[in-house]
This record gives C-alpha cells, structure tokens and sequence, in this order.
C-alpha cells in the first residue's frame, strides 16, 4: 500500500525573504554601486576580448532583453578606455588630379581641428590678399608695359599699312565696325557717288589699288589673335608669379606645422598650384560677381576642408552604442543636393558613420536591428574583414550609380564591435553564417537569474539601491526590498533563484514609488509595493477576467466539485505579452475496444502542435507496457480538450490525459474539485512544467470565485514544489485548510489523490491487488481483448 499524500507545507508554497535580517532601514543607507550581480562568466568574457587585440575577437554579449547587460558592458568597457590612447582625426580634402574621388588625410588626435580652423583662414586669407596684391602699382605699371607692348604692335603694323595706302592716294579710315580703303582723287576723298562718276580705267585703277592694300590689311590683321593670345599669356604669367609670392607666403606656415604628416605636403602642393592657376576667380569674386553661381560654388568648395572624423573628448578610446544601424549610419554617406536643376555634391557632403566615430575604439550594436536593416549586417562585416571603412552609398548597394557620386578614399578601421542579442539570435547566426564564427569569437553569456540566499540577497538589495539612485526614486524600506526579492524568485520561476531582468525591477520600482508619492510616503514601504504590483496586474487582466467570467457563468464548462468518470481539469497557462495567467480547461477521455490506437482529436483537427501529439503517443505505450505485456492492446480511446477553439502544444497535459484514460477505463469517478498539470514519462514518472505558480492560481481564482470548500487543491509535479511562489491569498488559503496544493512524482500516487482508490501495487507474477485501480483498468483491457477475440473469431466463421 502506497504511503497516502499529503498536501504541501504553507513554508513550501511561499519562501519569505526575512526583512530583519538585513543591516539597513532603507535603501539610502546601501552602497548603489554594485550593478554587476550574478554576471561574473559574463564579465571575465568580455574582459579577456577587451585585453585582445588579435583579429576577430570581437564580443557577442548573450542575454535576455532588459537585463542590464547593456549598462555592465559600457561600465566595464569604459573603465578599459580611459586607459587607451585617443584615435587620430581624419579630414576628406578634395583630389585635385581626380575630383570625384576626396582625399583621406590623418591627423594626431586634436590636430584635424586646427587644420581645417587654418586651411579656413588661408581661403579667407587669399580672398582678401589676392585682389590687392592686384591692385598695387607694380602690378598694375608691368600690365601696362605688356599691354603697351602689344598695343605698340598693333598701332606698327596699322601705321605700315596707312603709309603704304597714302602713298597709293587712298586713306586708312578706322569706322566702329573695323578698318576700310576710301581713295582720294586731287588730294581729296571720294565720295561713293563721285567715284562712280570717274571713267571706267580710273575706278579700274583704284580698285586694283584697294584690293592690294586689302590684302596687306588682311595679312596683317591675322597677327592681331596672335598677339593678343600671347598678351593673355604673359598676363596670367605675370599673374601666376605675382600670386606665386603671395600664396607661398600665406600657406608656408601650414606647411611648417603639417608637413610632416602623411599626404599633407603634397595636398598642400597641389592646392598652391591649383590657386595659382586659377588665380583670377579670387579676382572675380572681388569684383563682385555672384559667388552663388554653379561654377563659382564647385571652384571654391574645392578649397574646404571636411572635418570629418574627431572626437569631442579626445581622451581615451571613444565608445559608440548606435541605435539605428542602418547602412548609412554604420558607412557614412555623401549627401546630394538640387541646384540650378542639377544634382550635385561635394567633399563637403560626407558624412561620417559610427565606425568612423568608433574607430580606435569600441562600437555597441543591438543585434537584432542591424540584421534587419538592407544590407548593413553585411557591411559591417566587408569592414571588419577589410579593416577599412568604405562609404557606400545605397545606390551603389543596388546596383545604380546616381549623379556625381563621389568616391571617398577608404579610412582605415580599429575597433571592437560588441553585439547585443538573444541566445536565438546567436545560435541562428553561428549556425548559418561561417562570417559571424571568424569575426565573432567571444561569446559574453549574460545569467537571467542566480542563486538566492542570505549574502546574495544583500547583494540584491545593493542592485535595488543602484536603481533607485539611477531613477532618482524615494527610498525603499527593508521591508519593500524584501518584497521585492520575493517578486524576483516569483518572476524568475524558482523559489531558489532570482530573476536578473534589470528592467522588470526597473519597472516595479517606479510603480510603488507612484503610489508612495500618491500616499504622501517619504519612503516606498511594503504596501506602496504590493500596491505598485497589483496596479500592474490590474492593467494587464481584462482578457483573463472576461475568460474567468465565462466559467463562473458556465459558459464555458468547469466543474469544481462533484465527480465524473472520464473528465478531469487540466490547467495551461495563456500568456500575453509580458502577462501570462492560468487557464483552466476541461479534458475528457472515451474508450471501447480497438486496436491500440488512442485518437488525439486536436491532432487530428490540426489544432495540437507535435509536442502535444508526443505526449499523447507516450501515453500509449505507457498503456501497453503496463497493462498488456502478453497480448495486444485491445483499446481505442480518444481524448479533447472541451471547448479548445485555439492551439495547443507542449507536453504539460500529459499526465492530465492519462489521469482521464485511466478514469474511463477503471470506471472510476474522478474528483472535480483537483486540477491537475505535468507531463508523463513511458514509466508513469510526472515531470516538472513551466508557469506552475499561474496555472495553481488559475485554479484556486475559479474554485474562489464558486466559494472554496476546503476540498478543492491542485496536483503538480514533485519536480516544481521548488518553482512555488503562491500568491499570498493562495498561501493563505491553504493555512486555513480551504485550498491544498499536491505533489506526485508518479502516475499511480496522482490517480489515488484524483480517485480516493490505491493505484495498487503488482505482485510478483504481475497481478494487482483487486478493487484497486490498476486492477480494474488491467481487468477492462483484459475484457476488450477477449471480445475482440470473439469478435474476430466469430468474424472468421462467417
């Protein structure tokens, strides 16, 4: 005879956490500074990638959403960079032999800022040196000996040909649409009108006169274009050497205090020459040409300097969390601008990106975004790999090149990546991306929970104080902060852990210091907490009291007291977001003779998932080993969850479904006033189940809502007696002998509970002893075996 069950203790339903045990009256008195809790595996992982610096050791921090590890990864991280010098500054410069592809210069930390504050200067410097160097008398006296020079040249050749015509009595006459031949006849000009009266040889004459010296005019004519170009080029001779002394004068000493640095000199070279050469655009803009004009704003952008890549605080490594990492945001990008109808851009228009801001450094990306972000995961990678930043703009990502795209040099990369994400997301990446193994080989696994006990709970009290402070919340009583590490075991799912989920914490704080505050409390004490969490269920359990309603108002059928042969209450959990409760719903079983075969409705309707079938199959050969070790299982039997308009997966109602079969089979009333969870093994062992604590009051909120007997208890796995944190109107009511809570560690102790008869122990040949349960159910299957004999038999004959 199995020893009888006894319901469990108050003390293993509820563990307190004991307020006077703790050296403090409230939070203020507690050193905050201790955020670390529980993460020691996590931290001496990212310790040792921040210590190397090999290729590829870069950190995929593991852990569930909202569990701090964000804030202990910059603390330990930021402690690693104040040690480490500061990266260099970078400054795009424009290309003067290839326009469309900037210049990458580098500068030591804090010297990319005074070089462009000085190449800002020289542009000013030029704009207003240049149009008076022009201005001074010797440049203007040497113009005018060249211009003298050719215009001497042209006044020469005009007076040659002039002399030559007087002496061929003709005149040289200048009119405003050049030179013409007017003959004179007895020292006088002739007019059109007389020379058309003088005899035909004589106009003959003059003519032949005139076409002569039009010739000569003509030859002489063709001079002046050679002339004048070779004017313009002693002019922008004299040009280019008057600005050479004065471009060289400006721009020396930016070649004394940069030279040195690589690329600079020669920059600094070919911007000189470029100025030079194009000198007269300073002149243009002194004479006050419109510098917004396309040409004007291409020519003189060309003299900008991009400060594009320096940190604001240029001491020790930078760290960089980028929030939204698309690929612009990662890469950088060169904005594009509409001008005079055409799209335009410049060195000006480069942008830098996070890497750019984290190179030398530490860049912190939430993995789970830049993965869903085209093309970024794949960018970050091309860098690492590359150990260079290449801006990349989306069009050229697609496969287009848009209008005057630019090209910047590629910057050189330095940094250590940091990944935030799920063990999910992890595992999807290691498996599926060989990349991500190479690049990615610390692996940072941040701890959802971890041990509770007297020291760790002082330490849990010092996390509580660090949010308090951060939060800038009322302090906490010994009293809340041993509610609330009550709080933590219950969210954790075990009576000897607490949950790590730094943000759940978090949240319940500011709830109960809202209703300290709406109290008029200078401290959050044990009610303004209890408050704050019933505040918070209360939001989240319209859904869950509509479907409690409906079985108060049988509606949906659950009967908490009574007996019924076949019908049992299985209990679920139903979870909505961050809020989960129980769900208590009933399981019915039907069987006749057959051949083996138990029918899972909800299969078979494509409403149960494949865990939930496993369960049921088990439950078969459970069946089978037991009872019908020398002959067939005679049985078919189906099994429903009544009014089940969802899916249902898992294996928790295993147990429950078996509890039924054995019902139905013994004829043997099962007690509605006991719900029951758990799975079941092939050897009718109970296994342990999630979501105990909501399914257990699930239950009890029914049987309170219909008034507790002191009959009504739920049966759960021995396996979760150490997961029970009861709410304490459950703990309560189970001291007061109205509610029970059971555990069971194999099928035969959770159908004598159910039943109110021994399950029965076999003797050695195997037989049970008679009345009890095992017996009647291997009795029943004997019965369907031998009429199915029959029936076979008797089939034969006919």
């Amino acid at each position: 005879m199995m020893q009888k069950i006894k319901p469990l203790p108050i003390e293993q339903l509820y563990r307190k956490c004991d307020a006077s045990a703790f050296d403090f009256s409230t939070t203020q008195e507690i050193d905050a500074s201790d955020i670390t809790l529980g993460q020691e595996r996590a931290i001496e992982a990212i310790n040792f990638a921040l210590a190397v610096e090999s290729e590829g050791f870069n950190i995929f921090a593991m852990g569930i959403p909202r569990s701090g590890k964000e804030k202990v990864i910059k603390s330990l991280i930021a402690n690693t960079a104040m040690s480490q010098p500061a990266p260099d500054d970078w400054c795009y410069v424009y290309n003067f032999s290839h326009p469309d592809k900037p210049r990458a210069l580098c500068f030591p930390p804090g010297q990319g800022h005074l070089f462009c504050t000085e190449m800002h200067q020289l542009f000013d410097d030029l704009r207003n040196t240049v149009p008076a160097t022009f201005e001074s008398s010797e440049y203007q006296v040497r113009r005018q000996i060249i211009e003298q020079k050719f215009q001497e040249q042209q006044s020469e050749s005009i007076t040659k040909i002039r002399e030559q015509a007087s002496q061929q009595e003709v005149d040289l006459i200048t009119t405003p649409s050049g030179f013409t031949f007017s003959p004179r006849v007895n020292g006088e000009t002739v007019t059109t009108e007389i020379f058309q009266s003088l005899p035909e040889n004589q106009q003959k004459e003059i003519e032949e006169k005139i076409a002569v010296l039009q010739k000569a005019l003509s030859i002489a004519a063709r001079q002046f274009p050679l002339w004048q170009r070779e004017l313009f080029r002693e002019i922008k001779a004299l040009d280019q050497q008057i600005a050479l002394g004065t471009v060289e004068n400006l721009i020396l000493e930016i070649v004394n205090h940069y030279g040195e640095f690589d690329g600079v000199k020669r920059y600094l070279d070919e911007y000189k020459q470029d100025v030079i050469e194009n000198i007269r655009d300073f002149l243009t803009v002194a004479d006050n040409t419109p510098t917004n004009a396309p040409a004007q704003e291409i020519n003189f952008t060309r003299y900008q300097v991009n400060r594009f890549a320096e940190q604001e605080n240029p001491t020790g490594a930078p760290i960089v969390y980028l929030n939204n990492p698309s690929i612009e945001n990662l890469l950088g990008r060169v904005e594009q601008q509409g001008q005079y109808g055409m799209i335009t851009s410049d060195l000006t228009m480069i942008q830098p990106g996070a890497l750019h801001h984290a190179s030398g450094g530490y860049l912190i990306i939430e993995a789970e975004k830049i993965l869903t972000k085209p093309f970024a995961w794949e960018a970050l990678k091309r860098s690492l790999f590359s150990k260079q930043i290449k801006i990349d703009s989306l069009e050229r990502s697609y496969g287009f090149v848009g209008s005057t795209l630019l090209e910047p040099e590629p910057i050189p990369l330095k940094v250590k990546v940091i990944l935030l994400g799920n063990p999910s997301t992890y595992y999807l990446l290691s498996n599926h991306d060989n990349e991500f193994n190479e690049l990615f080989r610390v692996i940072a696994d941040f701890d959802d929970r971890f041990e509770r006990s007297k020291e760790n709970a002082t330490h849990y009290a010092q996390l509580i104080a660090n949010i308090a402070q951060e939060e800038k919340l009322l302090p906490f009583s010994n009293e809340a902060v041993a509610n609330i590490i009550e709080y933590a075991s219950r969210i954790s799912g075990d009576s000897s852990k607490l949950s790590l989920n730094r943000d759940a914490l978090r949240d319940l704080m500011i709830e109960a210091n809202y209703q300290a505050g709406q109290n008029n409390q200078t401290i959050v004490d044990s009610d303004a907490l209890l408050q704050g969490i019933e505040s918070q269920k209360r939001r989240s359990e319209r859904i869950k009291e509509r479907y409690y309603e409906q079985i108060i108002e049988d509606t949906v059928l659950i009967d908490t007291s009574g007996e019924k042969v076949g019908q049992i209450n299985g209990l679920a959990v139903l979870s909505l977001g961050d809020y989960g409760f129980g769900k208590p719903t009933r399981i019915t079983a039907r069987v006749r003779i057959g051949s083996g075969k138990i029918l899972d409705i909800e299969r078979q309707v494509e409403l149960g998932g494949a865990l939930h079938s496993k369960g049921v199959l088990i439950l078969s050969n459970y069946l089978a080993a037991k009872y019908s070790k020398n002959r067939p299982l005679a049985l078919s039997a189906s099994l429903v969850f009544e009014q089940s308009y969802g899916g249902v997966d898992g294996d928790s109602a295993s147990s429950t479904e078996l509890y039924a079969l054995l019902s139905a089979l013994a004829n043997a009333p099962i007690k509605q006033s006991i719900a029951v969870t758990g799975s079941v093994n092939q050897f009718g062992q109970i296994q342990a189940i999630g979501g105990v604590n909501e399914k257990i009051e699930g239950f009890f909120d029914i049987c309170k809502a219909r008034e507790l007997t002191g009959h009504q208890a739920v049966i759960i796995p021995q396996a979760n007696v150490k997961n029970l944190m009861l709410r304490k109107d459950v703990v309560q009511a189970a001291k007061d002998n109205l509610f029970a809570v059971y555990a069971v560690s194999s099928i035969d102790e959770g159908i004598a509970l159910l039943t109110g008869i021994e399950a029965g122990v076999a003797d050695e040949k195997g037989n049970y002893p008679h009345g009890t349960i095992n017996f009647r159910v291997a009795e029943q299957l004997q019965n369907f075996a031998r009429a199915l004999k029959d029936f076979s038999s008797a089939e034969a004959n006919t």
